[in-house]
């Protein structure tokens, strides 16, 4: 489990949305569940409104996503993903409440991978469906600390050439008393 901070915008200028996301990953990162509060108004100044246009009020969303590896260098892996998000308001982002949800992101280790932290940018849309379809924007910054309490430690899985070996040598392999028939 993951969680953080985010912030709203729209193009290239800030709506001024503050979000709390709690995410979840599985399976190497390629799935990932998400649960997202935008805890204040989305605000869009722009020229043509000096004084902001309310685009969105607060709510909450749930999203579910595909995510694919696009490169790994070091500690650092680039990754795409899809899938659909649901929230609990319609708004001038979106006239739907159930859309595609899209992201890019740099997920990273830290302090010898005990801490893992994703970057992401996320767009959700409806695809134009309905509109008004501007699409909600937002970009998160999640951490997860890595205690060994959940899940398997690298170095209690079994490898691969322990697969053609018997059940009890392998019960041996685990107990620490190997050469045991």
């Amino acid at each position: 489990m993951q969680i953080g901070l985010g912030g709203t915008y729209h193009f290239w200028g800030t709506t001024g949305g503050v979000l709390l996301p709690v995410t979840v990953n599985w399976s190497d990162g390629r799935y990932e569940l998400g649960l997202f509060r935008i805890t204040t108004q989305q605000i869009l100044v722009d020229t043509n409104h000096r004084r902001g246009r309310l685009m969105a009020d607060p709510y909450w969303a749930l999203s579910v996503s595909r995510r694919w590896r696009l490169f790994e260098r070091g500690p650092v892996r680039g990754f795409f993903g899809f899938g659909l998000s649901a929230k609990t308001e319609s708004d001038q982002l979106s006239a739907t409440r159930l859309d595609f949800a899209s992201q890019l992101g740099l997920r990273f280790s830290l302090a010898a991978d005990r801490v893992v932290g994703e970057l992401t940018m996320r767009h959700w849309s409806n695809g134009g469906i309905r509109l008004p379809n501007h699409g909600q924007d937002f970009a998160t910054l999640t951490f997860r600390l890595n205690t060994g309490r959940f899940g398997v430690d690298r170095w209690d899985e079994i490898g691969v050439e322990g697969l053609g070996k018997s059940a009890a040598t392998l019960v041996a392999a685990i107990d620490g008393r190997e050469g045991l028939p």
